[in-house]
């Protein structure tokens, strides 16, 4: 893929700038919200709008990710509600889903990998929605400690707390399924090096669907690992050379600057708040992978604002 990305020279303006900064303190926004690198904003806006050629705006992505996830990561480490034995676990199984993912796109034609996440979405989508109420419910019953763990998990110590704001409590927890949350997480590795985000939306869903995390733990869980999986793809775009340090600088500031602003409030807010928005972010990127795979393999065009 590298080697047919021909550099195309982006006129830069004070305009451009302007515009740019704006729109990426809103993806970073975002990203500190969900636990996301705000990637899913950031590629479509400088491909669509902003004439960014597309593999540029994946590479520009995967850098600006980097940023935000120390900006994000940070403060929810500072806050205590990063699990971070759990992040080191699960970003074994990230980085190598985003070293092999590469050669995965060698072996599976294009429409076939959207088609792929695009069910993965859809059915993480559904799961929020109809989970919204789930994690305040638990708080309430303490549900969230009262599980028994899987000898991996319990082997690894991966049980933790931290205060949430909107509920005024300790909550308290103990994780489970580690070796399924290992292979969904790889899969976000694979999609990290696809689609030029960090791979956290689908990291955030394996931690709260299936390992038994708060979803605020996930959000900041996620933050912390991102920036590493988008390295890995980060650093084969710099090689290519086809990263274009003015467009990345007010990109890189403005995902700083909304990362910040996002992990500021994340915790006052309601878990159901944050369920309901993460699932209509996770139907718009279902929608957009569906809508791709249909362009590629059938000539189907579909309204969308994606990739």
């Amino acid at each position: 893929m590298l080697g047919r990305c021909r550099r195309v020279v982006v006129e830069v303006t004070v305009t451009f700038l302007a515009i740019t900064f704006l729109a990426a303190v809103l993806a970073g926004f975002f990203g500190g919200l969900f636990g996301i690198g705000g990637g899913a904003i950031i590629v479509p806006f400088l491909a669509l709008f902003m004439g960014v050629p597309i593999h540029e705006a994946i590479a520009i992505s995967l850098v600006s990710v980097i940023a935000t996830s120390n900006a994000g990561g940070s403060s929810y480490l500072e806050q205590k509600i990063t699990n971070v034995k759990l992040a080191m676990y699960l970003e074994v199984a990230t980085t190598a889903g985003a070293l092999t993912g590469s050669v995965i796109t060698l072996l599976l034609q294009s429409w076939v990998l959207f088609m792929i996440f695009g069910v993965l979405l859809s059915y993480v989508a559904f799961s929020s929605f109809k989970s919204r109420a789930s994690d305040e419910r638990r708080i309430i019953q303490n549900k969230f400690a009262d599980v028994r763990q899987d000898g991996l998990s319990k082997y690894l110590g991966l049980a933790g707390s931290y205060f949430d704001v909107s509920q005024n409590k300790q909550v308290e927890y103990r994780v489970k399924g580690a070796s399924k949350g290992a292979v969904i997480s790889s899969f976000a590795g694979v999609t990290a090096g696809l689609l030029g985000v960090g791979g956290g939306i689908i990291k955030v869903a394996a931690m709260n669907m299936f390992m038994n995390v708060p979803l605020k733990v996930a959000v900041g869980t996620s933050k912390f690992m991102i920036g590493v999986t988008a390295a890995v793809g980060a650093l084969l775009f710099f090689i290519a050379g086809v990263v274009d340090v003015y467009v990345l600088a007010p990109i890189a500031l403005g995902t700083t600057v909304g990362a910040t602003l996002g992990t500021l409030i994340m915790n006052r807010l309601r878990s159901y708040v944050l369920k309901i928005s993460f699932g209509v972010l996770v139907t718009y990127l279902a929608y957009t992978m569906f809508a791709e795979g249909l362009a590629v393999a059938f000539k189907i065009t579909l309204p969308m604002l994606g990739l």
